[in-house]
């Protein structure tokens, strides 16, 4: 989002939580093609995480809700992508191996062994 001013980027984070918080799938469909026409994926699916975050602490079910009903795939592949990267990161900081400590399957699901994932649900 570079010609953006953090005021942009707060409104708009702020119409995405909202707009998941509907429940009504046209408005949150809508919103993330909105997002999309005008950003990257990558800035999208950034936007989703925090949106969800946020999402979260207020309503846990409209949470639920938006993952199951309104984020799209492509969206939901992005953000998998982001966070598995994320995820790598901090294994590898933290002295855990890739393909001896963790890795991941033919999915795109992360397997971890048990003293990493200790690890990630500890801190």
């Amino acid at each position: 989002m570079q010609d953006h001013t953090s005021l942009d980027l707060e409104q708009e984070l702020s119409r995405l939580a909202c707009a998941f918080a509907t429940r009504n799938t046209e408005i949150g469909k809508a919103v993330i093609a909105n997002l999309r026409s005008r950003l990257t994926l990558r800035d999208v699916a950034g936007m989703v995480i925090v949106s969800l975050e946020r999402l979260v602490w207020i309503d846990p079910l409209a949470f639920c809700w938006a993952i199951e009903n309104v984020i799209p795939g492509y969206v939901m592949r992005e953000i998998r992508r982001i966070t598995s990267v994320t995820l790598y990161r901090r294994l590898i900081t933290q002295g855990y191996e890739p393909g001896h400590d963790f890795s991941m399957d033919g999915k795109g699901q992360v397997l971890l062994n048990e003293q990493a994932k200790s690890a990630m649900f500890a801190g």
